[in-house]
C-alpha cells in the first residue's frame, strides 16, 4: 500500500473547464473544407495523461492488472487496448506515457500506486499541461513531412511507433495508431501555436477541423 499524498485535480465546480484549443477557435477559427477533404484535424481534449517511471518488470505487472495493457518494452513502441481508446507509449528506458479517457487517470493512478505498493516507481498526473492533436486522411503524411524533422517514411515509422521529436519549434510526441491516423501530443501552452501553424500548413489540402 501506499503512503502517498493523492488528490484528483478534477475539482467539481460551476466554471466550465475549456479545452487547451478554445482561445484558438475563437481566435482563427475552425475550416470546413470544401468535399472531398484530403486532411481532417481533431483535438482530444481533456483525456487522461499519466507519466509513469520505474522498473519495466513491477509496472508491467501493474498496468496489465489494472488496465489490461501489457507495458512497451521496445524502444519507440505504443499498445493499445482493443478499443482504441486507452494506450501506453515507451518513452524512455524507464518511462511510458499512458493516455485514457478523461476521468479515467484519478482512479487509475489510485489503483496503480495500491498494487505498486512500496515498490520503487514514480506516477505523474500531466493531463492539465498536454492535449492530444489527431490528423488523419490521404495528406496527413504530406503535413507531417512539412512540419516534423523525423522521417515519416512508412518504412520508417510504421503504425504502433512513437517517437519525441520537432514540430515546428515546439517538442512534441509524435503517434502513429493506424495507417491514416497520426497523433500530436502537445504541450498545453504550445497548443494554439501548433494549432494555426497546422491550418497554415494544412491550407493546399483542405482540412476540416472537428470540434
Amino acid at each position: 500500500m501506499s503512503n502517498a499524498a493523492t488528490f484528483d485535480t478534477r475539482t467539481d465546480t460551476a466554471i466550465p473547464v475549456e479545452s487547451p484549443l478554445a482561445y484558438s477557435y475563437r481566435r482563427s477559427g475552425a475550416p470546413q473544407a470544401g468535399s472531398p477533404s484530403r486532411l481532417q484535424l481533431r483535438e482530444r481534449a481533456m483525456l487522461g495523461h499519466l507519466i509513469l517511471r520505474g522498473g519495466a518488470i513491477v509496472l508491467d505487472e501493474a498496468v496489465r492488472d489494472v488496465l489490461g495493457i501489457s507495458l512497451p518494452g521496445q524502444p519507440q513502441a505504443l499498445v493499445q487496448d482493443a478499443s482504441g481508446e486507452r494506450s501506453i507509449q515507451w518513452l524512455s528506458p524507464d518511462e511510458w506515457l499512458v493516455i485514457v479517457p478523461g476521468g479515467e487517470e484519478f482512479p487509475l493512478e489510485a489503483k496503480l500506486r495500491e498494487y505498486l505498493g512500496s515498490a520503487h516507481f514514480a506516477i505523474s498526473d500531466v493531463s492539465g499541461g498536454q492535449t492530444l492533436l489527431e490528423i488523419s486522411g490521404e495528406a496527413a503524411r504530406e503535413l507531417l513531412m512539412k512540419t516534423v524533422i523525423y522521417d515519416v517514411h512508412s518504412s520508417n515509422f510504421p503504425v504502433g511507433k512513437g517517437v519525441t521529436t520537432v514540430f515546428a519549434k515546439a517538442t512534441t510526441i509524435l503517434r502513429r495508431p493506424s495507417e491514416e491516423r497520426w497523433e500530436l501530443v502537445v504541450r498545453r501552452s504550445f497548443a494554439d501555436y501548433c494549432y494555426r501553424w497546422l491550418l497554415d500548413a494544412a491550407a493546399e489540402y483542405g482540412v476540416n477541423v472537428q470540434q
